[in-house]
C-alpha cells in the first residue's frame, strides 16, 4: 500500500518565520533554486531560531546538533530574486533528539514551495556521544511544539 502524496502545507502550520533573500548563486541551469540550497535554509532557520533564544552557542557550547536524518519535498518554483520565509516547528522532542519540520514559502504566500524535515541528535562536542537536552534549548523549543501537523 502506498502512502499518501506529500502536501506542501500552508503557513498557519508554523509558528516562527526566517526571511532568506534567495542569492544569484543559488539558481541553478534550469532556472530555479538548486535542491541542496533548501537544506541550507532549513538548518540556517533552525540555527538562527536557537542563537536567538540563546539556546546554542556555536562556538563554546558543550552540546551540539548533528544531523541524522532530512528529507524535502518541491511543490513550486523558486527563484532568484525571490524572498523566501523558512517556517518552522517542532513535530518531536526527544530525551536527545529533536524533529524539526520546515516550510519553504515565498514572501506572502499561504501554500508552501517546500515542505521538510530534519532530526538534529544532540552529542557532548567532544565525545559525539548522545547527551539529554539542555533546559535551556528544551525551553526555547517548547513553543515551537504548540501546533503539529494535522
Amino acid at each position: 500500500m502506498s502512502e499518501p502524496r506529500p502536501q506542501p502545507g500552508h503557513r498557519a502550520d508554523f509558528l516562527h518565520f526566517h526571511a532568506i533573500p534567495t542569492r544569484w548563486m543559488d539558481n541553478d541551469v534550469y532556472g530555479h533554486v538548486n535542491n541542496v540550497v533548501y537544506y541550507s535554509w532549513f538548518d540556517t532557520a533552525v540555527n538562527h531560531y536557537l542563537v536567538q533564544q540563546g539556546a546554542l552557542d556555536i562556538e563554546h557550547g558543550e552540546v551540539i546538533g548533528l544531523v541524522i536524518e532530512t528529507q524535502c519535498n518541491y511543490f513550486a518554483s523558486v527563484a532568484f530574486p525571490d524572498l523566501i520565509e523558512v517556517g518552522v516547528r517542532v513535530a518531536h522532542l526527544g530525551r536527545s533528539s529533536v524533529r524539526y519540520e520546515l516550510g519553504i514559502f515565498k514572501a506572502g504566500e499561504e501554500s508552501a514551495a517546500a515542505r521538510g524535515h530534519f532530526v538534529h541528535v544532540y552529542v557532548d562536542r567532544a565525545s559525539r556521544r548522545p547527551v539529554a537536552l539542555p533546559e535551556a534549548l528544551r525551553a526555547a523549543l517548547m513553543p515551537l511544539t504548540l501546533l503539529m501537523p494535522g
